[in-house]
């Protein structure tokens, strides 16, 4: 076979075409108008609505968190003048304790302290120590001259602050604050 042999392409039937056909048009004439819609009204005052219910939540949650805050200041000043008089009871419950002051009460109630202690054996009822009665004269004497003064028990102690009145009736006011430095930190004097 040669080179020059044609390639034989197969040959399809040819089709008429088809006729082409044009689109309807499905146009009217216009008789009048189409009527114009009025804006719904109910739809305005929903979103106003809404729009003030947000504003006014915003607000009332505002004054709440204000108020809360004054209440926690109001209670916090509370709180710390209740620390104040609870530490100054608890140093008067300290020195109302103390062995100076007990040993105090129990002479002027009559107490004395006693000698040697006495022991009794129960198996037969054997003494043994003195096994005599304190006498009435005591070997202390929490009030003499060897006493240790304490400044949270004497009675020559001025009163506190807030039990004291002024002459007219008026009780003076509570200082929180420690008083102010002018002249410097305050410091020992030394020789």
């Amino acid at each position: 076979m040669s080179m020059n042999a044609a390639v034989r392409t197969p040959v399809q039937p040819v089709q008429p075409a088809a006729p082409e056909r044009a689109p309807q048009r499905r146009l009217q004439p216009v008789t009048r108008p189409a009527p114009r819609r009025k804006p719904k009204l109910a739809y305005a005052l929903v979103a106003l609505s809404g729009a003030l219910a947000i504003g006014a939540a915003q607000v009332g949650l505002s004054l709440a968190i204000t108020q809360d805050s004054f209440t926690l200041a109001g209670l916090t000043s509370q709180q710390r003048e209740l620390d104040l008089r609870t530490h100054a009871l608890q140093e008067e419950l300290t020195g109302l304790s103390s062995p100076q002051v007990l040993a105090s009460s129990a002479a002027a109630l009559g107490m004395v302290v006693a000698g040697a202690p006495s022991y009794l054996r129960l198996s037969d009822g054997a003494v043994f120590g003195t096994g005599a009665g304190a006498d009435w004269n005591s070997t202390v004497d929490p009030n003499g001259s060897a006493a240790v003064g304490n400044v949270l028990v004497t009675e020559n102690a001025p009163p506190p602050q807030e039990d004291a009145e002024a002459v007219d009736g008026v009780t003076p006011p509570v200082q929180d604050l420690p008083p102010a430095i002018t002249d410097g930190l305050p410091s020992p004097t030394t020789h």
